[in-house]
């Protein structure tokens, strides 16, 4: 409990015992004040800051105590032969305490459960949806992470989604290339290449550019290819490249003659 010095306005905190042995009025000890403590009486502080405590009236009626938790069973009469006369019967059902409800301080709490129940539910909402935020905004790193990734996929196949595609172009291998002449093209060359996604999660098809160079290293051509220019099927380019999965691909150029003699391809 707490009590304010009504002079110097010191908050002091005190045990009930304190109030017994002068009815209620204590000394301050700041400026030695004696002052009824129990006319700013409170159970808890009030929200800071604050200057005064509120201030009760000590002239009201007394209030009514209707919530007994315990009556001692009165003490037996003297006998009849001590007296000198009959014992006087025990009325027993004065001191019934069947009937006597007991109402212990948990119990009235228990009326705000529910309060402290839907706070809970609304502060694990929000810290659910500031993981799905975080879980979202660096997915990638998420989808490409060895041990996150396959559970991500996994759990996907479960739910019948799809993972976004995430491009790292350092993990697609190029098996195979051929060049040849363009059959349809009179100036035109086909080159052909194998391509294996190593990663272990679906890669969006990358931009890939072809250089032509002659014996001397000294570049001819170069020539960088969107995804739709090599993949025509729309459904084919938004599904990616598979983790694990080759794919074939195949690019027209325009032959710049005798002198190309090498090509190099980059992913990007």
């Amino acid at each position: 409990m707490y009590t304010q010095c009504p002079e110097c306005l010191t908050v002091y905190k005190l045990e009930a015992e304190l109030l017994v042995p002068a009815c209620g009025c204590v000394r301050c000890g700041h400026c030695a004040t004696v002052f009824n403590a129990l006319g700013t009486l409170a159970a808890q502080l009030p929200p800071e800051p604050f200057t005064r405590l509120p201030e009760r009236a000590l002239d009201q009626d007394p209030p009514l105590a209707d919530v007994a938790v315990f009556r001692p069973r009165p003490m037996p009469h003297a006998s009849g032969e001590e007296t000198g006369g009959e014992a006087a019967p025990v009325d027993d059902t004065a001191d019934d305490f069947s009937q006597l409800t007991f109402t212990p301080k948990f119990a009235k709490t228990r009326r705000r459960s529910w309060h402290g129940a839907a706070w809970t539910t609304v502060c694990v909402a929000l810290i659910l949806g500031l993981g799905a935020q975080l879980a979202w905004a660096k997915r990638d790193s998420l989808i490409a992470d060895p041990t996150i990734g396959p559970a991500l996929q996994a759990g996907c196949s479960v739910l019948g989604c799809r993972l976004p595609l995430v491009a790292d172009p350092a993990r697609l291998r190029l098996l195979a290339r051929d060049v040849e002449q363009h059959p349809a093209v009179r100036d035109g060359l086909l080159i052909t290449a194998s391509v294996r996604n190593d990663a272990s999660f679906a890669q969006p098809y990358p931009v890939v550019t072809i250089v032509l160079s002659d014996a001397n290293g000294q570049r001819l051509a170069m020539r960088r290819f969107e995804p739709a220019d090599y993949v025509g099927d729309p459904a084919v380019r938004a599904h990616g490249l598979d983790g694990g999965a080759t794919t074939a691909m195949v690019f027209e150029v325009q032959d710049p003659g005798q002198r190309a003699v090498a090509f190099a391809f980059s992913f990007d």
